[in-house]
């Protein structure tokens, strides 16, 4: 329980700078990104496929993507971009969303710059490339136009990217451990080796400095040209999953994976405040409200928090009962253990409408694929031949969704084992019957 404001749950955003915890509720999975725009609007991505607006009474939802967002950025007044597991970087005008392209794998981070030959957009993909894209609007139509170029050079998937101030240089951290900066000529110079996989980075080139998290919870700052440290912040929890700067308040909020939000003062480099904020952790997502008064952050739950930075330290882990699908095993037969591990996040086994990622799995058995309603099917399903029924399921799972139904937007899920998915079954059988409520 809060030891502070402890009823005080609200779904809707308090103005900037309010001293209160504040609780987002409407995604259907787990929060992945998070951005507070200039005029104080927060933006999520979640791996319910969608990018969520919270700056009305009920949260604007731009809906284009065919697998988890990752991440979301603004770009210019009035317009974001985002980028998701469906390898996909779309730009978004109010509700209006352009698809710009697609990489060859996940975009897990975007950054933004005007650069000297326009506003440039970079793109880290787990397909090892760094895009670097060149947009612009066709008037006369209202479409976008975008060109890119890929910077090739690391060793695995890119992981986090960001600008120099004036837009000529990309600095770059990878699963290859390294953090480097990329001239204008695509060359890259490495300016720390890690040895294990460095997910996040913030730049500061004015005070000079570049700060990043790694797998290990390596969490270091080093001068931005020599690559020299200037800091250490390790400490023993892992991995560093988010990282988020507020330049004028000069705090750098460092999230990781058991739910930690640590927060530096990178004017005298120490540690201010180190938080327990989410009771289950991680903490994949941090954004700063525009006076920094506030921190908001997203993890495994399908809630945002955000609590006064002067305050942390008085409040208890945020979150609720244990997920679904991070329930004691023993507590569940094996076929509920099979859904609630494969299963739950992205399906529900309730009637009506959900935000999860998939559709309801209420009535599944004997229903054609593809045919719940207002959930945006991929092409391969809309006017499938499947119907589910014990035969259809077992081969999902044995085969795999990318073999059933290549095509759909369905992970890569399979049960390998006869009696588990046998299991699985049984299961459905009895949670998705028409008479459940």
């Amino acid at each position: 329980m809060q030891r502070l404001l402890s009823s005080l749950f609200l779904c809707l955003a308090l103005p900037v700078g309010a001293q209160e915890f504040t609780t987002y509720k409407g995604h259907g999975g787990p929060v992945m990104g998070l951005v507070v725009t200039d005029d104080g609007t927060l933006a999520s991505a979640s791996f319910d496929n969608s990018v969520g607006l919270w700056d009305g009474v009920e949260p604007l939802w731009l809906e284009g993507h065919d697998a988890a967002v990752t991440t979301v950025e603004p770009f210019q007044p009035g317009i974001l971009l985002s980028g998701g597991d469906d390898f996909a970087l779309w730009l978004w005008e109010g509700n209006t969303g352009h698809l710009l392209g697609k990489h060859k794998g996940k975009i897990q981070d975007i950054a933004t710059a005007m650069a000297p030959d326009g506003p440039t957009i970079a793109t880290a993909s787990w397909d090892g490339s760094i895009g670097v894209w060149n947009v612009g609007k066709v008037d006369d139509d209202g479409s976008w136009t975008a060109v890119r170029r890929d910077l090739l050079g690391h060793d695995a998937g890119v992981n986090a990217v960001a600008f120099s101030e004036d837009g000529t240089r990309i600095y770059s951290a990878s699963s290859d451990g390294t953090v480097r900066v990329w001239a204008t000529d695509g060359v890259p110079r490495v300016l720390a080796s890690n040895g294990f996989a460095v997910n996040e980075i913030v730049v500061n080139e004015p005070q000079g400095w570049l700060a990043y998290g790694a797998v290990d919870g390596v969490t270091r700052v080093i001068d931005v040209e020599t690559g020299e440290q200037i800091a250490d912040f390790t400490l023993d929890r892992r991995p560093i999953l988010s990282m988020e700067h507020h330049v004028p308040t000069g705090q750098l909020a460092i999230g990781d994976g058991e739910g930690h939000i640590m927060m530096v003062d990178t004017n005298e480099w120490r540690i201010t405040r180190d938080f327990r904020a989410m009771r289950q952790g991680p903490v994949w997502a941090l954004a700063f409200s525009t006076d920094g008064t506030v921190i908001h952050a997203g993890g495994i739950d399908d809630v945002i928090y955000a609590w006064p930075v002067a305050l942390l330290d008085t409040y208890d882990p945020a979150g609720g009962d244990t997920r679904s699908f991070l329930r004691d095993a023993e507590t569940m037969s094996n076929g509920e253990r099979q859904f609630m591990r494969k299963c739950s996040i992205c399906h529900s086994l309730e009637n009506g409408p959900s935000r999860k990622a998939g559709p309801t799995l209420h009535g599944v058995f004997g229903r054609k694929a593809g045919v719940v309603p207002g959930y945006r099917y991929s092409p391969t399903l809309d006017g499938s031949d499947i119907v589910w029924d014990d035969t259809t399921i077992d081969a999902l799972f044995d085969e795999g969704p990318d073999h059933y139904i290549p095509g759909s937007k369905m992970p890569m899920q399979v049960i390998a084992a006869p009696q588990d998915r046998a299991d699985l079954i049984a299961y459905l059988r009895t949670a998705t019957k028409e008479e459940r409520q």
